[in-house]
C-alpha cells in the first residue's frame, strides 16, 4: 500500500475558507477594540492635562485657565500683570514677561474631530483654576461615540477631577449621567 503525502484540493479550499473567516472576524474585531482605545487615550490626555493645570496653578501659585472647544483644548497660566496675576485670562496673558521662560500657551492640545468633546455647560467654555488649585466650575467633559470604551467622561468639580464612563450614550452630558471612578 502506497502513503500520499501531499493534501488533497478540498483540504486546501476549506482550511483557506476557515483563515478568511477568522481574518475577518479578528479583523473586525480590532477596529471596534481601536475605536475603543482612541477615546480611553483621549479621555486619560484630557484627564491628565487638567490635573497637570490643576497641581502647576499650586506649585506656582498663579491662577490657571483651560478653554474648551470641540476640537482643541488650550491650557494657559495667568501671568498678567507679573508677577502677580489678576486671576483673569485676559489679552495681556498671551504677552510673555521678561524672565518668563514657559510657552504660551502652555499647552494647546487638538483632539480627534471623529471624537470631539462636549461640557455640561456650553456657554462657558473655561475652567479655571485658583492659585490653590480649586476649581470654580462644576463641569462634566464627554466624548459621545458609538463604540463603548472603559473612559470617556471627566468630572470636575471644586475640589476633584474624576474620569468616568456614560452608560446611555444618549443621555445628556451631566455630572448625573457619568459614573466617575
Amino acid at each position: 500500500m502506497k502513503k500520499d503525502k501531499g493534501i488533497t484540493l478540498i483540504e486546501l479550499l476549506v482550511t483557506i475558507a476557515i483563515l478568511s473567516i477568522l481574518a475577518v472576524a479578528l479583523g473586525f474585531g480590532f477596529v471596534g477594540w481601536q475605536g475603543k482605545y482612541k477615546v480611553e487615550s483621549q479621555t486619560k490626555d484630557l484627564y491628565d492635562d487638567l490635573m497637570d493645570a490643576r497641581v502647576r496653578a499650586m506649585q506656582r501659585n498663579r491662577a490657571h485657565f483651560v478653554t474648551l472647544v470641540a476640537t482643541q483644548y488650550t491650557i494657559q497660566e495667568d501671568i498678567a500683570p507679573w508677577p502677580d496675576g489678576d486671576g483673569a485670562l485676559t489679552a495681556a496673558d498671551n504677552v510673555r514677561p521678561a524672565g518668563y521662560t514657559d510657552p504660551i500657551p502652555l499647552l494647546q492640545n487638538d483632539l480627534n474631530p471623529v471624537y470631539p468633546i462636549t461640557w455640561s455647560d456650553a456657554a462657558d467654555t473655561q475652567i479655571d483654576f485658583t492659585p490653590r488649585g480649586l476649581s470654580n466650575d462644576n463641569k462634566t467633559i464627554c466624548i459621545f461615540t458609538g463604540v463603548d470604551p472603559d473612559y470617556d467622561c471627566v468630572v470636575i468639580s471644586a475640589t476633584r477631577i474624576n474620569m468616568g464612563k456614560i452608560p446611555d450614550q444618549g443621555s445628556a452630558c451631566n455630572n448625573a449621567n457619568c459614573d466617575a471612578k
